[in-house]
């Protein structure tokens, strides 16, 4: 088995409704610090997992200075943005860690 390891910072904004009091109720950002983890039996035509340029690029793409809001039909926890970007990277991946700020980590694994 192969596995490879992206890390991938992205600036994005995000406003959470929660049924509570909660300052995240309120539209702010964070500089999001992501790991993504891609495992294979077997090498690509390339001799890859996935390529590293392509994780990074499907994913800053979508997010990278955005409004999570926007682009997610769930609501915009760290949790969900995790689950959200291993869906999108494909069967290869299988697990991503997603920390919005210093201490504050979630992680989605299949």
């Amino acid at each position: 088995m192969y596995y490879i390891k992206k890390n991938i910072e992205i600036s994005a904004s995000h406003q959470l409704h929660l049924p509570y009091e909660s300052k995240c109720n309120e539209l702010h950002g964070h500089n999001y610090d992501i790991n993504i983890y891609c495992k294979s039996e077997e090498l690509d035509e390339n001799g890859m997992v996935l390529d590293f340029t392509h994780i990074k690029k499907k994913v800053m793409d979508k997010l990278d200075h955005k409004n999570l809001n926007e682009i997610l039909d769930v609501p915009t926890t760290a949790e969900n943005i995790a689950r959200w970007i291993c869906e999108q990277l494909g069967p290869k991946c299988y697990k991503v860690k997603v920390a919005e700020s210093k201490g504050n980590l979630a992680i989605y694994e299949r």
